[in-house]
């Protein structure tokens, strides 16, 4: 099975669209996330993997469930 690199895109998208309706910087959200400003960046971005713990920071950080964040993907 060969995988892209498309999950990578797909997430920070999602991370980016989030992040937009609550009217977060990238600097708000990796504050409320406790993780960095550039981190945050990277993986909107999809230039890189982030941990299930990362994923879980984030979401919550955007006051959102692990479900709500996945129920838009294919």
């Amino acid at each position: 099975m060969e995988f892209s690199g498309d999950i990578k895109i797909k997430v920070g998208s999602r991370i980016r669209q989030l992040r937009k309706e609550l009217l977060l910087s990238q600097e708000s959200l990796a504050f409320k996330a406790g993780l960095d400003r550039t981190y945050i960046a990277s993986v909107e971005n999809g230039k890189r993997n982030l941990s299930i713990m990362s994923l879980e920071k984030i979401t919550v950080a955007l006051e959102c469930s692990m479900a709500e964040f996945f129920e838009t993907f294919e």
